[in-house]
């Protein structure tokens, strides 16, 4: 068996055309079906039922490809990893962050990372609090920031770097805007918006109106930060949001109240797989980051 024929095989499997597999790989049309006959007749069973001019994987193909596809990313990492011993500094790393990291935190990690190791590069990846946790375990990433830090896993590691509040955000023209600090039930008549039912940021919110002896009456949501401000600034509600979205600035019409009963807060993190290493670009990076949150006094 051979790698060829593996990559061969998941891009024929993925485009269920073998014609448009070869026009992607640059290679005869003839040299794929050739070498997939090949795994065929090596494994002793078909991979593919061919329907018309397209191809459709057998029961026994779709287990081998999720097989193969494991497999040819771990070759992968292997090749990167060799790659990267010989000049760590000259890595590429891909990093996972959520959507309430992506506007102060992240690019100030990245930028200052990039002044000491300017030869690194980086592959980002956003996606939902559940997505980054499975990422990492599925060896689509290595490392990703996360807020707040998961659970403790059999898979995952996860190093806190921080912890912050959580703050209301209320339009200028609320009742309590100009006050120093709010306790939370004082919003329990109030509209909000959230993010929608299944990010992470509505479950704490959502928490921490349960603990303070209400349910929210959440009228609009919105998937980012700027949604959410925006919708707070046309005063079509309130809303929780973490310290850290705020270091740029906080929107126009829009005030920041500190919460005082209950305190909420949220730990944010690194997390990275306990069952594989991390390429030396990447360790070097996790070191960083640890080293760079350790220095700061401004999360705390």
């Amino acid at each position: 068996m051979e790698l060829r024929q593996l990559r061969y095989f998941v891009e024929v499997a993925e485009r269920e055309h073998i014609s448009e597999a070869a026009e992607h790989l640059h290679v005869a049309q003839s040299a794929i079906s050739r070498q997939i006959a090949n795994l065929e007749e090596e494994l002793g069973t078909p991979l593919f039922e061919r329907i018309g001019r397209n191809v459709k994987l057998t029961p026994i193909g779709k287990i081998f490809l999720e097989h193969s596809i494991a497999a040819l990313k771990a070759i992968d990492f292997a090749v990167k990893q060799v790659d990267e011993f010989l000049d760590p500094a000259k890595g590429t790393i891909k990093v996972g962050f959520p959507t309430s990291l992506a506007s102060y935190v992240l690019p100030t990690v990245i930028s200052a990372f990039k002044k000491e190791y300017p030869n690194v590069a980086f592959q980002l990846r956003q996606g939902s609090y559940k997505f980054l946790i499975d990422a990492v375990k599925n060896r689509e990433l290595n490392l990703a920031l996360l807020g707040p830090i998961p659970p403790k896993d059999g898979q995952i590691n996860a190093t806190v770097l921080f912890s912050e509040n959580i703050h209301a955000l209320l339009p200028a023209t609320h009742p309590l805007a100009k006050n120093e600090q709010i306790n939370l039930v004082d919003l329990r008549n109030d509209d909000f918006v959230l993010f929608p039912e299944g990010y992470i940021l509505n479950k704490v919110a959502v928490d921490a109106c349960k603990s303070a002896g209400f349910l929210p009456n959440v009228t609009s949501e919105g998937e980012d930060m700027d949604a959410l401000k925006g919708l707070v600034a046309a005063g079509i509600g309130v809303t929780l949001l973490p310290e850290s979205s705020f270091y740029d600035s906080s929107p126009r019409l829009t005030v920041k109240v500190p919460i005082a009963m209950p305190a909420i807060r949220r730990t944010v993190g690194v997390i990275y797989p306990t069952n594989r290493e991390l390429a030396p670009s990447e360790q070097v990076f996790l070191k960083f980051v640890n080293d760079f949150f350790s220095r700061l006094t401004q999360f705390q």
